[in-house]
């Protein structure tokens, strides 16, 4: 029988540089004199693994020792990804591709997974549970799939979940646990089914199936040329075992990043056994029988105490599961070279030892503990780490050929240091891209979306026509012009759903002509109001997208992305059985669309990167910044799988969620292998302070006191914040506008007296400056829209125009009033009316003569106008002013002040025949609010008099009111309107005053510093 071949396993360390290393070591290893590198073919862990490599390639020949083929240039290796649902036709003559016929196609995934959405309802049933909505569906078939894929790359079939030590173990677990068990393995059957009916496997399997044909294939007949696995990590079996028969191929070897060789024997054992042939548990009577079961299955004990958060541990698993020994693994090097261990490897080592071993760093001494090149950054928000970043990259910039790279998951971040840079002129490009839902056309589409489930709502209405990919070239300017006029037109209380509301008020506007072209582009979406299937939905959406932005729409980067994802979408759409609420499509949209990484095509700055975790793994440079470093960001939140509980997904041999902890500690030991490196953190985050991660919090402990404030940088953050530090701006002073006499000389409405004396910087902005606060679009409903509803209701029915409720409808109706506003005004709305009908009626002497009547009269040459809401004659022939007030009305404290003149100017205006009434005395004086009154019979409506009458102490008397609110009149047009004192702001602090001015007066830079 012949021997097995030695594996041939080799590991790059850290801080040599995968890329560079790798590169360094093939070239004199496989270098033909006439082909170059082409015989050799390289197995990657991904596309982005490929262009890294290929510019390590680049950089090695055009250095000095580059060796053989450098001057005349050279041919590169084929580069294959290892995990490429093609992996037969990409690896070409090396693999038969007729030998993988019988190997079913991958489904695609987005079909699998609205495929899986159709399943869950019959599911459900079948379980009896309740029916999920559509936007819960589609996001619980998400969850499945990413179960389903878990369970496949581990070679673990559904039918597992059945075993007895499964079982045993969702005995003890909490009912939600095992019902989604239950729901998982129910959604799977039907799967499974309907995967025979479409003649497809899932995309996991497939390249499950492809490892095991190609392991079978070149073990059977090796290659005739070279061929290499370079940087593969993955510990999933299939792929293990091709690994391994790669190894033992005579021109055949893998290659490892960062695997830890100096690790001592002890530390290694303390990491765990899984994944090694004697970890299976027996299952059957004798132990050699469970054992050779546990094989044959996979099946692997993770147990509880195994170190998954090492950042060795994955590599491990693999190497168990190739059934390597760490001590046959080798050091990677140029034939000739002799392998480089510096301090540094030691100390990373040492930093992420597990738990028991973590002991040892007691007796280590100081050369063992020290992390030359490494330093600590702490700032103290991530807008401050941001901006000490971006300074980090301009100063590294500046060092001619100098790379550097800023490695975080933190995509925020990365952002905010790209913006940063632009202070600098320097362009840098996130490889690592950015979820499709956050790119221009992107946004564009969920505005499509939201605009029809809102049904043209004024808030996404007027996003979407605004968007910049909205009415681009020469149009666009007069389309914004319009855009505005419209849009002030719209502010308000909604209006009606759909677009015929929107077309009243653009036509007293003015803009009948431009909307009517604009309303054109957006009707099939507007007409969307029935349930219906999503690529229809998508169809009008498109259409009405294309007719807003034309080409341009799928012009950049993202537009081809989001062109792929919507006909993608559409496609595997056209056959599901779903009905689509419009108003569901915008969050189902935006959750497909977040799984869609778009990333910036070339054109960044050559010497600064800014990777992802994923894209970070075997790129170098010679200065790396790990940002980002804080509980939840690296590492990330362990999540628990939706569907399968963490001791289910043990009972089956299936790594946890720390799992991913561990993988982060490995990115981060390998980042640490460069010769600079910066780990930086914020002490505070959006939401309060934060956690800085259990990494760094290593460094600090294996440092120790006397090491930290060596590595510790705190210049970087001073200058950053520095940077934008000016001279401190002196606080504004209260504001004493004193305008010239020909600016005060304006007329007052009987309302902005009591602004005059209460607050008189609000009657200059005002009566003076004539600047009126804007309503914002979509607003609720303010005290002024509803006492103009109340007011115009009372005056028609004062004038026997129908009935209360009959003119509250039709009041409503020409007001547009949105359909929630209707249900939840009306009633307490004509309650209220009901309750001023009844009062009337209950005086029969007391006889209504004027309503809503406007008026005016002449106060020492001062203009003074306003409206009456109703002017009674008593039966003694004198006249009673009412004031209608849908909220409280003002105290009679306030009225005494000098802070609510309205009733009192009113009655001296009727006094002279103002209204068109003859002048007669005004001996009542009467607010009549519609606010809510248990005593009421209606429940709403009370009536209240500013004056002190009996035992009420506020107020005035009432002999005394009417001359107490000339003199007060008089007073304040001598003061501010014909005198020369100041418009000052918050005169009187004790007065009730709007804030609508509070910004202009910029009330909070003064407020307590006042003389």
């Amino acid at each position: 029988m012949a021997e097995r071949p030695e594996p041939s396993v080799y590991s790059i360390a850290a801080h040599r540089g995968f890329a560079d290393a790798l590169a360094a070591g093939l070239l004199p290893r496989y270098h033909d004199t006439n082909l170059g590198l082409a015989r050799l073919t390289l197995l990657l862990p991904s596309r982005r693994a490929a262009r890294t490599l290929s510019e390590a390639f680049i950089r090695l020949l055009g250095s000095e020792d580059s060796g053989p083929g450098a001057a005349q240039g050279m041919l590169l290796p084929r580069m294959v990804v290892v995990g490429d649902l093609d992996l037969d036709e990409a690896l070409g003559p090396l693999l038969d591709p007729l030998g993988t016929a019988e190997i079913p196609p991958a489904i695609d995934a987005g079909r699998r997974w609205l495929e899986l959405a159709d399943l869950i309802p019959a599911a459900l049933d079948r379980l009896g549970r309740t029916p999920l909505p559509v936007p819960a569906l589609l996001r619980l078939a998400r969850d499945i799939g990413q179960t389903m894929d878990r369970l496949i790359v581990e070679n673990v079939v559904p039918d597992r979940l059945w075993d007895p030590d499964v079982l045993d173990t969702l005995e003890d677990m909490a009912a939600h646990w095992k019902d989604s068990t239950a729901l998982f393995y129910a959604v799977q059957a039907l799967w499974r089914v309907r995967l025979e009916e479409l003649g497809a496997v899932d995309a996991a399997t497939r390249r499950n199936l492809l490892f095991r044909h190609t392991a079978r294939r070149w073990k059977d007949d090796p290659p005739a040329t070279p061929v290499i696995a370079a940087g593969v990590t993955s510990s999933a079996p299939e792929l293990a075992r091709l690994l391994r028969v790669i190894s033992e191929l005579p021109e055949g070897a893998v290659i490892l990043p960062d695997l830890d060789l100096s690790l001592g024997e002890d530390v290694w054992d303390e990491l765990g056994n899984a994944g090694s042939p004697r970890a299976g548990s027996p299952r059957k009577e004798g132990r050699k029988e469970g054992r050779k079961e546990a094989r044959e299955e996979g099946r692997e004990a993770f147990a509880r105490g195994d170190a998954v958060t090492h950042p060795q541990y994955h590599l491990k698993l693999l190497l168990n599961r190739m059934g390597i020994a760490r001590g046959e693994v080798r050091p990677w090097h140029r034939r000739g070279e002799a392998a480089a261990a510096p301090e540094r490897s030691h100390a990373i080592s040492s930093l992420f030892l597990p738990p028991e071993a973590s002991t040892g760093w007691i007796d280590l001494p100081a050369n063992r503990r020290r992390l030359s090149g490494v330093r600590l950054m702490e700032s103290a928000t991530p807008e401050e780490e941001a901006q000490a970043i971006a300074l980090l990259i301009r100063q590294a910039v500046a060092v001619p050929e100098k790379r550097v790279a800023l490695v975080t998951p933190d995509r925020g971040l990365a952002r905010r240091v790209i913006q940063h840079l632009r202070r600098w002129n320097i362009a840098a490009d996130d490889s690592a891209g950015q979820p499709l839902s956050q790119t221009v056309a992107g946004r564009l589409l969920l505005l499509l979306a939201e605009t029809m489930g809102k049904q043209a709502a004024p808030v996404p209405l007027m996003a979407l026509l605004g968007h910049p990919l909205v009415a681009r070239g020469e149009a666009r300017r007069d389309w914004l012009r319009n855009l505005r006029r419209l849009e002030l037109a719209l502010r308000g209380p909604r209006d009606a759903p759909g677009l015929a509301s929107v077309t009243r008020r653009a036509e007293k506007a003015g803009l009948a002509e431009w909307w009517n072209g604009a309303a054109a582009m957006i009707e099939p979406l507007v007409a969307a109001e029935e349930p219906a299937p999503l690529n229809v939905l998508l169809y009008r959406l498109i259409a009405a997208g294309e007719a807003l932005c034309g080409e341009t729409l799928w012009a950049r980067e993202d537009g081809r992305a989001l062109s792929a994802f919507v006909e993608d979408l559409r496609d595997n759409a056209a056959d599901l059985s779903l009905s689509i609420d419009p108003r569901d499509v915008e969050t189902i949209l935006r959750d497909a669309m977040d799984a869609v990484a778009v990333r910036p095509p070339y054109g960044g700055h050559p010497r600064v990167a800014i990777y992802g975790l994923l894209e970070s793994r075997m790129s170098r440079a010679e200065m790396v910044i790990c940002g980002g470093l804080v509980e939840g960001t690296w590492p990330a939140a362990s999540a628990p799988d939706a569907l399968l509980a963490p001791g289910v997904l043990r009972a089956l041999g299936i790594p946890g969620g720390d799992f991913r902890i561990g993988l982060s500690a490995h990115d981060l030991a390998g980042a640490m292998g460069a010769p600079e490196v910066m780990l930086s953190y914020a002490a505070r985050d959006l939401s309060g302070p934060a956690i800085p991660s259990r990494f760094v919090l290593r460094v600090r402990a294996l440092l120790g006191e006397s090491l930290l404030e060596q590595h510790r940088e705190s210049e970087i953050p001073a200058l950053a914040r520095a940077l934008d530090d000016s001279v401190e701006a002196m606080p504004a002073d209260r504001p004493r506008p004193c305008p010239s006499p020909d600016q005060r000389a304006v007329k007052v409405s009987v309302t902005a007296l009591d602004r005059l004396r209460s607050d008189p910087y609000q009657f200059y902005a005002y009566s003076i400056l004539k600047l009126q606060e804007l309503d914002a679009l979509d607003a609720e409903p303010t005290p002024a829209w509803q006492g103009t509803l109340a007011h115009g209701i009372l005056e028609d029915w004062h004038n026997r125009k129908g009935t209360l409720e009959e003119i509250a409808a039709s009041r409503l109706r020409e007001m547009n009033a949105h359909p929630v506003v209707r249900v939840l005004w009306r009633p307490r709305l004509l309650q209220a009316l009901e309750w001023v009908a009844r009062q009337i009626a209950s005086d029969p002497e007391r006889k209504p003569i004027l309503f809503e009547e406007r008026g005016e009269m002449r106060v020492k040459g001062i203009r003074i106008h306003g409206k009456a809401d109703r002017i009674d004659r008593l039966a003694d022939g004198s006249f009673a002013i009412v004031d209608y007030k849908t909220g409280k009305p003002p105290s009679g404290r306030q009225v005494e002040n000098g802070y609510a003149l309205q009733l009192g100017t009113l009655a001296m205006m009727a006094e002279r025949g103002a209204f068109g009434n003859d002048a007669g005395e005004v001996s009542l004086f009467e607010y009549w609010s519609l606010g809510r009154n248990d005593r009421s019979e209606t429940g709403f409506g009370y009536i209240d008099k500013p004056l002190k009458i009996g035992r009420k102490q506020s107020g005035v008397k009432p002999d005394e009111f009417l001359p107490r609110m000339k003199q007060l009149l008089e007073e304040a047009l001598d003061r501010w309107i014909l005198g020369d004192e100041p418009f000052t702001a918050r005169l009187n602090p004790d007065a009730p005053v709007f804030t609508t001015y509070d910004q202009l007066m910029r009330l909070e830079e003064w407020l307590g510093r006042e003389q």
